[in-house]
């Protein structure tokens, strides 16, 4: 009888095993036709849950029993070299050097979806305030967060009217806004002054990759950095995008900025009333022109958003 149950659990978990490494398998092997179609280009985004769930169905697989062994080993196999596959790019593409810790005339930035839904905004504006950026890029920002800011840091407000907005401790030299026609790109930008010269700042909000609006946002966001100084530019927001996405890469081949983040992960940091989630997805992103060097980047806490911070420490070159 114990014989009996052994086989029917091993068999259970091979089973298992199987149907998740299939799918696993399915959907990085599908991801890597994401560069000739965008809607197979939405399954890239998830290349690290592929990857992961494919390395327990193999391992498990080791343990199934012997119907299921080799079909859930080969499987989870495949989803993990696909997988890495779309991810390879993402670590060993060029990043700029560094700048060091003393690198006068830096710049610290805040990049942040707050989330419309928050219920946190005091621990949000005590955690921005303890950070004391120059320059705050906001998306899904109320405008009660937005005065609550202004109140307390005294900042100056770029876009106050929407839910993207720039807020920045000094006020803005001009705001020369790039016309696009009938365009689905949701964006803010303004020039502002520092010791080391004056700067461009970009912040946008895209949509997720599952609507068609996705690719056409890209391209009218390389359009309009394409038509601001960018040697000097800061573009930062939440791109709904991961870096082993085709989507992005070719965006940033085309934006003449370099992407200061490699796979620094800000989403989701809430699930459901778990605050403090396990972040699956970089989505959150900073990019800069080639007048600046990074000091540092790193993803700030949890602070009741769907999103984690970035903070990012830029320099003059």
């Amino acid at each position: 009888m114990r014989g009996v149950m052994g086989r029917v659990l091993r068999d259970g978990l091979g089973a298992i095993a199987f149907v998740s490494a299939f799918f696993a398998a399915a959907g990085a092997g599908l991801g890597l036709g994401g560069d000739f179609d965008w809607r197979l280009d939405v399954l890239t985004h998830f290349a690290p849950i592929y990857a992961a769930v494919g390395l327990l169905a193999a391992l498990a697989g080791v343990a199934a029993g012997r119907q299921w062994r080799r079909p859930a080993v080969l499987l989870g196999v495949v989803a993990v070299l696909c997988a890495a596959g779309l991810m390879w790019p993402e670590y060993t593409r060029y990043v700029e050097p560094t700048a060091p810790p003393a690198a006068p005339s830096q710049i610290k930035i805040v990049q942040f979806n707050a989330f419309k839904k928050n219920i946190d905004l005091r621990r949000v504006v005590a955690w921005i305030a303890a950070q004391d950026p120059d320059i705050v890029t906001l998306q899904e920002a109320r405008h009660d967060l937005r005065d609550a800011l202004v109140k307390r840091m005294g900042y100056r407000v770029a876009g106050g009217k929407e839910h993207v907005m720039i807020l920045s401790r000094r006020q803005r030299l001009r705001m020369v806004r790039p016309p696009l026609e009938a365009s689905p790109l949701t964006y803010v930008n303004a020039t502002y002054p520092s010791a080391s010269g004056p700067f461009e700042v970009v912040t946008t909000h895209l949509d997720w990759p599952l609507y068609d609006t996705h690719p056409r946002q890209l391209a009218d966001l390389a359009s309009v950095v394409a038509r601001r100084p960018r040697e000097r530019m800061i573009l930062t927001g939440d791109f709904n995008a991961a870096p082993w996405s085709f989507g992005l890469r070719r965006m940033d081949g085309a934006l003449g900025l370099s992407r200061r983040d490699r796979a620094l992960f800000s989403f989701p940091a809430r699930v459901d009333r778990w605050d403090g989630a396990p972040p699956a997805l970089p989505i959150d992103h900073v990019y800069a022109g080639s007048g600046w060097r990074t000091v540092s980047i790193q993803r700030g806490p949890s602070l009741g958003s769907d999103h984690y911070p970035v903070v990012v420490i830029l320099a003059p070159r």
